[in-house]
């Protein structure tokens, strides 16, 4: 069990700094009152997070995590209360305290950073008198003391023109930005305790990495206690000390974030991590670990362990009786009856299994076209009276052939969602154009026809916006049937059934409203919707972004699972980079509105990198908090689209700048081998020599399944730099220059 401090006793005055306990929740439980009666949703935790230590407290969606935090400090909703247990902070007495004594407590010794910062800050105040607030209340400090320390803090959070950002209101900041007002707010006062919830979910994988590199920095310098709560595992190796894993409101495993890692102790756990995206597999290689069923209800919570209906290693034990959390091993617990065989039995990921027989044949004709699509919208800024372009697409060229996946990466505003939209008709491009199939088809969707809409198809990020909340899940499924499918009206109900079959969902869910869903329930519906019309594409705008690990990795395997056996294509855009690596058989890079690296999946993942590239791939937290490697940061935000750089347009924040011909002449494109293709001012070779050490690490260890981390890349790159000779059989892309890249793979 975690280490105890009787409250009579002082904290022994000899103690090292890094041994003395700031925060200590002992046995607490916390419970809501509802008018279906009390929810029990925290019970029995106990947890200790000594000064200068990082605790990660992960947990699926649901599992308690932000109400243990929130209970523990006094901040939960007014029908929600402690109602076992005890919780200090240095010594303090937490739920001893009053009103008043904690409203002096809150931002003074406890600080907090939430998810979502637009959220946390008034919109309607300039943000620097909101941190002006925090030295005027807490420190006591006159309004000129107050500015002077709340510049201060936002250069200590590495806040470009903090003298500009204090005049601005929250929605002239970027998501990094507000984050970073968040984090100096709560760092004003100096406070013993740092809850941070969610602070990266919402972030792009460019500023995810800063706010890390911010978070550890104050760690090493100021030493406060941490309280991080994330469902991303690989955030929590790199920045938590120890790491609690909660389960339907009960901490299941406790222990040093090396040692949990490596030999995790219970199922759950082991499920978490196996559902994390290898950087060393995709999706023809592996299968992801997808935690069936759901946390449970607290209301109904199942007999004897919580995780006995979701666990792989249930025996009839398991339910007989409530598990403790139990020594075993240094610093670490868990609550399985069967730890000593978790090691060996628990589920793990797996290689794809044989599906010969039923699976799709393989790679076919092509099946879309996009040629130099361009799309500017509307802005200011060009002089009175007239108005600049933003230019959210610059020209872009893609070629997908049957059965195939590309994927989209770059960072949040590059142009990666207007282009699919362009593609599927919802935004009318400026110029280019779109084919399927080798026809032409009309820039928006309400002048296609019947049989264009049945091939394109769409799933979206957040599904709550995309299905018709008054409509059953039944009735959204067959809307696209009845419209698009050419099934008889009377075996529509039998084609809604075998949908919902298809997405793993029980035929009783076509009687539910979305909102008796959990999130990846309704995505999955999404999916089902999308698949209705037996489409040859599907565009899947960011669909695992705002999911758990685990919903994420049950998607992953579905769309696979789902290409595997009907040959549909995909268009995966998203930030996570390793999602992306598991789902896609190409990647094309976005930034600006423009491509700047294309190829094989493999070949993106190694040396020549494209410096924009480089930068994304450093920036990908590894769940693995034994690796250790070069990072590259890029400084600065995207350049507007309006006015968008000379030259290179990355050249405002490359790393790898050579220099003034990267601001005056824009960039060639070059070749590498297999239909690689970078388009930078700096040679192949140069390139791949420089970076020969900029990815040591990024693979880990050898997956359990047996899959090791690639070998090195051969640093033979091809000669010419102009357009590429492309492939007939792949995936396609390019710029405006005409340059296209070929797909590896082969038809069949």
């Amino acid at each position: 069990m975690s280490t105890r401090i009787d409250p009579e006793i002082s904290p022994d005055a000899g103690l090292a700094a890094a041994d003395q306990a700031v925060l200590e929740i002992e046995d607490v439980d916390i419970v809501y009152r509802t008018s279906g009666g009390p929810l029990h949703t925290v019970r029995d935790v106990s947890l200790r997070i000594a000064r200068g230590e990082s605790y990660g407290l992960v947990g699926e969606s649901g599992s308690g995590k932000t109400t243990l935090a929130r209970g523990a400090v006094r901040f939960l909703p007014s029908n929600g209360s402690v109602t076992k247990g005890r919780v200090r902070l240095s010594g303090t007495d937490l739920l001893g305290a009053s009103q008043n004594e904690m409203r002096k407590l809150w931002g003074a010794r406890i600080g907090m950073v939430h998810q979502d910062p637009s959220a946390a800050v008034n919109p309607a105040m300039r943000v620097g008198n909101q941190l002006d607030e925090m030295g005027r209340t807490h420190l006591g400090m006159s309004k000129a003391q107050a500015r002077v320390k709340s510049l201060e803090m936002l250069n200590r959070v590495g806040m470009p023109d903090p003298e500009a950002v204090v005049e601005r209101y929250a929605h002239q900041l970027s998501g990094g930005m507000l984050q970073r007002v968040l984090i100096a707010s709560a760092l004003t006062t100096d406070p013993e305790l740092l809850i941070m919830d969610e602070p990266t979910t919402a972030l792009d994988v460019t500023t995810e990495a800063v706010i890390l590199d911010l978070v550890q920095e104050l760690l090493g310098s100021v030493r406060h206690a941490v309280l991080f709560i994330t469902h991303n595992l690989g955030v929590v190796a790199r920045v938590c000390d120890t790491v609690g894993v909660m389960y339907a409101g009960e901490v299941v495993e406790e222990g040093p974030v090396k040692t949990v890692f490596k030999q995790p102790l219970h199922p759950y756990t082991v499920g978490l991590l196996g559902a994390v995206p290898r950087l060393t597999a995709g999706k023809a290689d592996l299968e992801l670990v997808a935690i069936p069923g759901f946390i449970p209800r607290p209301d109904a919570l199942p007999p004897g362990c919580i995780f006995a209906p979701r666990c792989p290693m249930v025996i009839d034990e398991c339910r007989a009786a409530r598990p403790q959390l139990v020594d075993v091993g240094p610093g670490q617990r868990s609550s399985c009856i069967r730890w000593v065989d978790v090691p060996e039995e628990a589920e793990r990921p797996r290689p794809v299994r044989d599906t010969s027989g039923e699976s799709f044949s393989g790679y076919g004709r092509e099946l879309l076209e996009v040629r130099d699509l361009k799309k500017y919208f509307k802005g200011r800024g060009a002089g009175k009276g007239r108005s600049a372009a933003v230019k959210a697409v610059d020209g872009i060229s893609a070629r997908v052939t049957e059965g195939f996946t590309l994927g989209i990466v770059g960072e949040s505003g590059c142009g990666k969602t207007t282009f699919i939209r362009c593609v599927s008709g919802l935004e009318e491009p400026t110029a280019g154009e779109v084919l399927l199939q080798g026809n032409k088809l009309a820039p928006s969707v309400t002048d296609r026809p019947y049989d264009a809409l049945k091939k394109i198809q769409m799933v979206f990020q957040n599904p709550d916006v995309s299905l018709n909340p008054q409509r059953t899940v039944g009735d959204i499924i067959a809307r696209p049937v009845q419209q698009l499918g050419a099934v008889p009206k009377a075996e529509v109900p039998q084609r809604v059934a075998e949908l919902l079959q298809a997405v793993h969902l029980p035929q009783a869910y076509a009687a539910r409203l979305p909102q008796e869903l959990s999130g990846g329930e309704k995505q999955r519906v999404a999916i089902a919707r999308a698949f209705a019309a037996e489409p040859a594409l599907v565009i899947c705008d960011e669909p695992i972004s705002s999911l758990d690990v685990s919903v994420q990795a049950s998607l992953l395997n579905l769309l696979a699972e789902l290409q595997r056996s009907a040959g549909t294509s995909y268009v995966f855009v998203s930030h996570d980079l390793a999602a992306v690596r598991h789902i896609s058989d190409w990647i094309a890079v976005v930034y600006l509105g423009r491509l700047w690296e294309v190829g094989p999946t493999a070949r993106i993942f190694e040396p020549p990198l494209h410096p924009y590239t480089e930068a994304l791939l450093s920036a990908i937290p590894i769940a693995d908090p034994e690796i250790e490697r070069e990072r590259v940061r890029l400084t600065g935000s995207v350049p507007s689209a309006v006015n968008i750089p000379s030259g290179c347009r990355f050249h405002t924040r490359c790393p790898r700048k050579i220099g003034d011909i990267c601001e005056r002449e824009e960039p060639p494109w070059r070749d590498g081998k297999k239909d690689h293709s970078i388009c930078c001012h700096i040679p192949l070779a140069e390139l791949a020599a420089s970076q020969r050490h900029a990815l040591d690490g990024m693979y880990g260890s050898a997956d359990a399944v047996g899959s090791a981390a690639p070998a090195p890349a051969d640093t033979g790159v091809g000669d010419a730099e102009g357009s590429s000779t492309g492939s007939d059989t792949g995936a396609e892309v390019g710029p405006d220059t005409g340059a296209e890249a070929g797909s590896g793979r082969g038809g069949s």
